[in-house]
């Protein structure tokens, strides 16, 4: 009969929490409360029943009868043998038992129970709830407190929930069946963790819950409670609790939000001071995720932890942290580190503590690198213990081997610790330079980091403010800008493209050089677009030498962009592997072309042109693809080819072979080449005709008449040469001895010296042809043209010694070819002489130096002796047995020497 009224309840209760769904719930609190369960003759024995409820109890048996009635049914619970326990929630500050918090009457819960084990005591339970920081999961905690001796009976709980639908802001009565249940885990003995899921989307609705305990064979069920889950939030511990000295010299305790925390969180910090001086302990309240401690002292420790709790609205305090421990040096630098750029000032301020006992201010002194001190007029006293020292207009940090940076040390009267604050100078002098391509569509910036010292662990970036027009007169920093990305090129530069742009926005850029120690910003150069632009090379790019004028002329076509008006820079020269560029600038905007004057008409120039703005803003272009000319003729020959005869044939008679030997003509007097040669003859009977010979350098024509005047021109595809040269072969005037003595002397093997002495004579002279030739060998004779004013000339040739050769000396007058005066040998007579000459160039130069260097060596080792002979042999002066001493008088015993010196025999 007890089993089956246990089971009726146990299938009943989950209705009548349905019942009292949302009118009856009890509002769950962020902090601890109690679930209580009384018999009716406790000391809480009077509970307000609920509307709808009546309370019948009897005595049968000696046991309590209470009959339920629900008036909104016909359901009735009768003529059962139990016990009936009221059960209510109340809190840990409030004695008085309540469903809810203003404990509106007629809303009491009522537990039925078959047992009289907790008749006369009752049960009590502790409970506590929130939401999870990771607000997935709603946590309660049920702890007993059952008293001996049922402290130790095991139980079971289970917890119920439902979360209702909502409808135009009016809750829907939870149906039976719609509640949810959860095992709560009991491996903790006397607490139980019961895990609610909660989806995200719900985390503002009303979740509604009901414990149902089982304990020493007992159950009893807790009145209906009600909660906003996002109410009830309990967030993680703060992450990353750190502690630090500011460059102010305070105690920076700082910490990181827990992550998925939906909104902002109030912090609770309490740290401790332990030092030799003072102890103290603090707790503050914080919106910010960190604290300032000031009054920091050498020497001490300082433990510290942090939890957090939802800022504005309800919400639950975290867990404390780990404790996070600091202690301060005996020495302390506040900032430790300065990273600061050239040019500007900075201060280090110090507290230094010596056995137990900090220093008096006063009693401080700086020193740089232990080896410079730092004058006293840089010195300031901050209060009675801290230093404080500054340094004006600083220049660059100068790298010692891996130190980067310079040791600044604060030291007592008598000694320093070893520990230094670190200064870090660098200069941020960036040169940023930009360029707008030709087609206006994107500028390109590139600057490098060669100029400055790198830092480990420092990252450069270019940011960048573009205004909407022009730019400022004085560029500034702003502090609202944006990143540029830019990637390091082959050339050590960085590269940093912005496409697209506006031409008349300017855009101030500079570097910033990020560190952990801070960050520094190069000078801000502003750019605008517009006034950077880089055109694009002229193009049709063409060279020629110009026919009968001479010039090299240059043509070119403007580049479509800019529209602004174009100066042009040309340069040309002689094409090969290493140009000698000469420079040409036309200011003319609407000149396309140019003609130059050239030295060399025959060779092949490259010519190149480049652009830029007319009024010195942007860049020159790049050089337009070389353009080369063609060689080709210019002018006709300027003269005809150089040429001599040999003359073949039998002196007896009076028909003669005579072959022209002519001389190529060169490019420059050419214009610029030579298709052929035409001879022209004039013969003392009047006879005169052409001969063209082609490209042949040999020509030989018969010899019949008294005169014969020969003139070779060079013909181009301009035409004949105008200067050209004329011989004429005359019997009378082969007859002609003018040239007295001949004489060879050879100089060397390369050189023979050539002399002559002529007679007076009527007729003009033009020049002289001279000829040589290896009388051992059957090559061809050699020539040269000289002039008629020379008396001596030198050959340069190769020549034998043991040879014999061949000198003719033939004067060229107006009528003919005169008689040539002929050697076969060198000049024996005066070779001699001339060899004796040359030698004695040689010997005295040779002889002079030589006694030069004599003396200089004698006189050198004049003094080495000397100061060797000498060196060991004391001072007599610098001797105290010598003080009085005549060292002019000769001392008894001694024996004199040549210079002075003086011997013990």
């Amino acid at each position: 009969m007890i089993c089956q009224k246990f089971c009726v309840v146990l299938l009943h209760w989950e209705f009548i929490c349905v019942i009292t769904a949302f009118n009856l719930s009890y509002p769950i609190t962020p902090w601890r409360f109690k679930l209580s369960c009384m018999p009716p003759n406790s000391t809480y024995d009077y509970f307000l029943l609920p509307a709808g409820l009546s309370k019948n109890t009897s005595n049968l048996n000696g046991h309590y009868e209470t009959a339920v009635e629900f008036n909104s049914s016909d359901t009735h619970f009768s003529n059962l043998s139990k016990t009936t326990f009221h059960c209510c929630f109340r809190s840990e500050q409030d004695r008085n038992c309540s469903l809810c918090a203003d404990n509106i009457e007629g809303k009491t819960f009522v537990s039925t129970v078959n047992s009289s084990v907790f008749q006369q005591m009752g049960a009590n339970w502790n409970i506590q709830c929130w939401l999870k920081g990771d607000l997935k999961l709603f946590i309660c905690y049920v702890e007993s407190l059952f008293k001996n001796p049922f402290k130790n009976y095991k139980h079971k709980v289970h917890l119920l929930y439902v979360l209702p639908e909502v409808l135009e802001d009016s809750p829907l009565v939870p149906q039976k069946g719609s509640f949810q249940m959860v095992h709560c885990n009991c491996s903790v003995h006397e607490r139980c963790e019961c895990l609610v899921p909660v989806p995200t989307a719900k985390l503002n609705d009303t979740l509604l819950m009901c414990l149902k305990i089982t304990s020493g064979g007992v159950i009893f069920q807790s009145p209906l409670m009600s909660v906003q889950p996002i109410n009830m939030v309990k967030p993680d511990p703060p992450l990353g609790l750190r502690m630090e000295i500011t460059d102010d010299g305070n105690l920076k305790i700082s910490w990181s939000s827990p992550p998925l925390v939906p909104f902002p969180l109030q912090y609770e910090v309490k740290y401790s001071e332990n030092s030799t001086t003072v102890i103290r302990e603090a707790d503050k309240i914080v919106s910010a995720t960190s604290l300032l401690v000031d009054g920091i002292l050498p020497g001490s420790s300082y433990e510290v932890q942090v939890r957090g709790k939802r800022l504005d609205g309800p919400g639950i305090w975290s867990d404390w942290s780990t404790p996070h421990v600091f202690t301060t040096q005996d020495v302390i630098y506040f900032p430790p580190k300065i990273l600061t750029s050239v040019g500007s000032n900075v201060s280090f301020h110090c507290i230094y503590k010596n056995e137990n006992k900090i220093v008096s201010s006063k009693k401080i002194v700086w020193w740089m690198n232990l080896a410079e001190k730092i004058p006293q007029s840089q010195y300031d006293v901050v209060s009675d213990h801290v230093s404080k020292v500054t340094f004006f207009n600083l220049n660059e940090t100068k790298p010692r081997g891996k130190f980067t940076y310079d040791a600044v040390y604060c030291c007592n009267e008598h000694e320093c610790h070893h520990r230094y604050a670190e200064l870090y100078v660098i200069d941020v002098n960036i040169n940023i330079s930009c360029e707008t391509d030709g087609h206006l569509t994107k500028m390109t910036c590139r600057w490098s980091t060669n100029t400055i010292q790198s830092l480990v662990g420092s990252t450069l970036q270019l940011r960048y403010r573009r205004s909407s027009l022009y730019c400022f007169d004085i560029p500034s920093i702003h502090r609202i800008s944006k990143p540029k990305d830019c990637y390091l090129q082959s050339d050590g530069f960085y590269e940093c493209v912005f496409q697209p742009i506006f031409l008349l926005s300017g855009y101030t850029m500079w570097i910033r050089i990020n560190h952990p120690l801070g960050s520094l910003d190069s000078p801000p150069t502003c750019v605008l677009p517009d006034s950077v632009v880089k055109p694009l090379p002229p193009s049709s790019v063409k060279a020629e030498i110009i026919k009968n004028i001479g010039l090299l002329k240059i043509s070119w076509e403007k580049p479509v962009f800019p529209e602004n008006n174009l100066q042009f820079q040309i340069r040309y020269g002689l094409s090969g592997k290493e140009i000698q560029w000469k420079m040409y600038d036309v200011y003319d905007a609407k000149s396309k072309s140019v003609s130059l004057p050239v030295p060399d008409l025959c060779a092949v120039y490259a010519v190149q042109v480049r652009c830029k703005r007319s009024d010195g803003l942007g860049l020159w272009s790049n050089w337009s693809n070389p353009a080369y000319t063609v060689v080709m003729d210019i002018k006709v020959p300027m003269r005809g080819p150089e040429f001599w005869r040999i003359i073949n044939g039998d002196t007896m008679k009076k028909e003669k072979n005579v072959t022209l030997l002519l001389k190529p003509l060169m490019k420059n007097d050419s214009l610029c080449s030579v298709q052929r040669y035409v001879i022209n003859h004039h013969t003392s009977c009047n006879g005169t005709w052409s001969e063209d010979v082609g490209n042949h350098t040999k020509f030989t024509f018969l010899w019949t008449e008294q005169a014969h005047t020969v003139t070779v021109l060079a013909i181009n595809s301009i035409g004949a040469s105008v200067a050209n040269f004329n011989l004429t072969f005359s019997w009378p005037m082969s007859k002609v001895n003018i040239v007295q003595s001949l004489s060879a002397y050879p100089l060397n093997s390369s050189c023979v010296i050539l002399s002559w002495i002529l007679s007076p004579s009527d007729y003009k002279l033009m020049y002289f042809i001279i000829e040589w030739k290896n009388l051992n060998e059957d090559g061809e004779i050699k020539w040269l043209r000289i002039s008629s004013s020379v008396k001596k000339y030198y050959i340069h040739d190769h020549f034998i010694p043991i040879e014999k050769y061949q000198f003719s000396l033939y004067p060229i007058f107006m009528e003919g070819v005169g008689k040539p005066k002929i050697i076969n040998s060198f000049t024996q007579d005066n070779t001699e002489k001339h060899q004796n000459d040359a030698g004695l160039y040689v010997i005295v130069p040779v002889i002079i130096s030589s006694s030069i260097l004599l003396l200089g060596t004698l006189l050198i080792s004049h003094q080495r002796m000397k100061k060797l002979f000498w060196e060991d042999v004391p001072n007599p002066k610098n001797c105290s047995w010598a003080q009085g001493l005549n060292f002019q008088k000769k001392m008894p015993g001694t024996k004199e020497l040549l210079g002075g010196g003086w011997l013990n025999q």
